[in-house]
């Protein structure tokens, strides 16, 4: 049996409102100006969108709402009807409510049906495994098309309320590290010529034993009743982690192709901040590839940042062009990939 190559048709990203720069937080919290040159200089994050307003707390998008925005988008670029769908795959770790399903939330805002659907709580590495189950189901003649998302939003734990000068810096790290968004891709079997084409998944957990770097509550800041805060972060932990995981999938990855990384056009590192990305690029030491970083710009957007990565790569891949994209989760240690080439 013949093994169809997967072609990524489209990619699609949305934002939620304007961006927020670091002197706007900084005012908006009434810190002192350090605080704004330690967020540029500790954390090296420029921007980030919030899908709340920072002014009341008032959610203005859902998961649901930037979910369907990104997926109506890839589906018009790639000249796809909501009925051509296949399957549909969407990996966050912040969705809407338990039940129902923010994926299915998404088909019904796209006019989807009659599909199966899968919903991945994961965080920084869900977006590679949708990618995953989603090419499996495809190599499998379980359909011809499938839509994939990754989208995240931290407005559920941004207290606008609290006064930032009585938390940790563990804790303030959190709120300005972060910023919600969604993207999407369609992927197909159909020979459609001109696009990229996935040529390798990698996907491994290395938490055996280990604790979680970080963790995140299921009830958010607004279901919050006791005293502890929704989300715990060993930052020490991820910073002396991330680096060599990312540098070990990336290694694994290519072996599994036979790529050497003198192969590589693109790389697409993993995105915890502008600062951890530098060091991250650093590790991996791949001086002939452009780097394809996006986060100083974005935020921390969780499952929706190699979509951003992928939407900034792809229109300056030429014909024999190959990429990479290497992604870590620190929540119980995860490190994933996967590997393009434009045909």
């Amino acid at each position: 049996m013949t093994v169809p190559d997967i072609r990524l048709r489209s990619v699609a990203t949305t934002l939620p409102g304007p961006a927020v720069d670091n002197a706007t937080l900084t005012r908006r919290f009434s810190m002192p100006s350090a605080w704004e040159t330690w967020i540029d200089d500790f954390v090296g994050t420029r921007t980030r969108h919030f899908a709340v307003d920072l002014g009341t707390g008032e959610v203005r998008h859902t998961l649901t709402d930037l979910g369907a925005a990104a997926g109506r988008k890839a589906l018009d670029d790639a000249g796809v009807a909501p009925g051509e769908v296949d399957l549909m795959v969407l990996a966050t770790s912040s969705p809407d409510m338990l039940m129902p399903a923010t994926v299915n939330m998404v088909a019904d805002r796209l006019g989807i049906d009659g599909l199966p659907a899968y919903q991945l709580q994961s965080g920084c590495t869900g977006a590679v495994q949708a990618i995953d189950v989603a090419c499996q189901l495809l190599r499998a003649g379980r359909g011809r098309t499938a839509l994939v998302l990754g989208a995240d939003s931290c407005a559920k734990h941004l207290d606008v309320t609290v006064d930032p000068a009585t938390l940790t810096p563990a804790e303030q790290i959190n709120g300005v590290l972060f910023g919600d968004g969604a993207g999407a891709m369609v992927l197909s079997t159909e020979p459609v010529p001109g696009r990229a084409v996935l040529r390798g998944v990698l996907l491994k957990l290395a938490g055996l034993g280990r604790a979680p770097g970080q963790t995140v509550a299921w009830y958010g800041e607004r279901g919050r009743t006791g005293g502890d805060r929704p989300i715990g972060e060993d930052y020490k932990a991820i910073e002396e982690s991330v680096p060599v995981l990312a540098a070990e999938a990336l290694d694994e990855l290519l072996d599994d192709l036979d790529w050497k990384e003198s192969d590589l056009d693109y790389l697409l590192p993993p995105q915890l901040s502008g600062r951890m990305t530098a060091r991250i690029v650093e590790r991996l030491d791949v001086p002939g590839a452009h780097e394809v970083s996006c986060v100083a710009e974005t935020g921390n957007t969780g499952n929706a940042l190699p979509f951003f990565q992928l939407e900034r790569a792809l229109p300056r891949m030429v014909a024999g062009d190959r990429a990479a994209a290497v992604a870590v989760e620190s929540s119980k240690w995860i490190k994933a990939g996967f590997a393009l080439e434009k045909v």
